[in-house]
């Protein structure tokens, strides 16, 4: 069946709860994984599973992923059906207001809806690690003539006060929400799992259009699907969730475990970063079926230096991107971006180092997520001394030290004069 989707990416969160990674970007621009930014899989798996007519709406700080959608994810324009465009928040709204919401991001925007007359709307977050064939998820809405289909992951039970949980019948009919609490209700099934809202939607494009526009003259409401527009509908709309382990990868054996990370914190983000060190890594970065895409940059090729007992460049258990000089320094456990130049003696342990870091020489780091472009001194240790990195950086409860960095410079034209 031939259907017309649009596919809406919600990419303007602050990602307070990110920070000092966000001091300077939006969540969605935080870059991930050695050469990835975190938008880059919720794009992939659109363009993947043949979704080419994309809008990605922008608020906060959004230079950076501006920016990155401009180099890495601009079509060529020949086929109008075939875009990538930001839109940054354009106060359409009575008050000139900023996005209230979820809801109201897409209100705010629904002419782009009304332009493209498609058959449904996907509507995804862009802040989480994970891949998925949405056409699959489409398909699922279809069969079941639905209004409004929620993709949902089973999680624990214990974890069921830091989702929405959603109750569903045995064939998937969602009867009620609940939010963040406890004691909600498991599985159909499964009393050790409950249901929760990956905060991915795919709706009929009527129905959409009708709930905005009812949403938007609710005073009370805070305007989100999760919290007000969803809630009213549970027992009463068509409103489906789409259990996300029945998603099938193209590439992948059909048993394989799926993988979904919400990286909302400093800590989340480093253990999904540390995740993809694995041998067998439930994230499968290297599947040609199913690429993750992103900017293409001319970075040389990664060098590994010297071969002497006390001056070896290596790494072990590592991601090692593009540019990266370990000249006689030693990497274990780790995720180094573009650039990184490790020197002779430096020990890098259990840690993310963000683009076009340096790190000193005899320079000692374990358990720290250094931004960009930070100069770590010779002779430096971060994250053995923790209250005396207290007092120069960010830590989290945890242990984990984050080492702010400079801004990147931008390079431009001179003029002859």
């Amino acid at each position: 069946m031939h259907i017309r989707v649009l596919g809406i990416v919600l990419a303007g969160g602050k990602g307070t709860r990110l920070y000092p990674l966000t001091k300077e970007r939006a969540k969605p621009a935080v870059p991930f994984g050695g050469k990835y930014r975190i938008i880059d899989f919720v794009l992939s798996n659109f363009i993947n599973s043949g979704i080419y007519s994309v809008y990605v709406l922008t608020q906060f700080r959004s230079q950076s992923l501006l920016q990155h959608l401009s180099e890495g994810w601009q079509f060529g324009g020949l086929l109008k059906t075939q875009f990538i465009i930001p839109v940054p928040a354009q106060m359409r709204s009575p008050g000139e207001t900023w996005y209230q919401g979820t809801a109201d991001a897409i209100y705010q925007n629904i002419n782009l809806v009304e332009q493209s007359d498609p058959q449904v709307v996907a509507i995804f977050g862009g802040d989480h690690i994970y891949r998925m064939n949405v056409m699959s998820m489409i398909d699922f809405h279809v069969r079941r003539s639905a209004d409004i289909t929620v993709a949902a992951i089973p999680v624990p039970r214990k974890h069921a006060v830091e989702f929405g949980v959603i109750e569903a019948t045995d064939d998937g009919r969602i009867v009620a929400f609940h939010e963040k609490n406890p004691e909600a209700p498991t599985m159909p099934g499964d009393d050790g799992r409950v249901y929760a809202s990956m905060g991915n939607y795919v709706f009929s494009t009527r129905t959409l259009l009708r709930l905005l526009h009812d949403d938007a003259t609710e005073p009370e409401s805070s305007h989100d699907f999760g919290r007000d527009v969803l809630p009213k509908l549970a027992g009463k709309a068509q409103m489906y969730a789409y259990d996300f382990q029945t998603n099938r990868i193209p590439g992948e054996p059909s048993d394989s475990a799926l993988y979904w990370r919400d990286v909302g914190t400093i800590d989340a983000y480093y253990e999904a970063n540390m995740d993809l060190r694995s041998v067998s890594p439930l994230l499968n970065l290297y599947n040609r079926e199913w690429p993750v895409r992103t900017t293409s940059y001319p970075d040389p090729p990664a060098k590994f230096t010297f071969d002497d007992s006390n001056r070896r460049g290596q790494a072990i258990d590592t991601i090692v991107s593009g540019g990266c000089i370990l000249s006689g320094g030693m990497v274990r456990n780790s995720v180094l971006g573009r650039g990184v130049r490790v020197h002779s003696g430096a020990i890098v342990e259990d840690c993310v180092i963000l683009d076009n870091c340096d790190i000193g020489r005899r320079a000692k780091l374990r358990r720290a997520i250094l931004d960009k472009n930070v100069r770590v001194p010779e002779d430096a240790m971060i994250g053995y001394d923790l209250e005396s990195d207290r007092i120069r950086h960010h830590v989290t409860e945890s242990g984990l030290v984050v080492v702010e960095g400079d801004r990147t410079p931008v390079a431009i034209s001179g003029v002859v004069v």
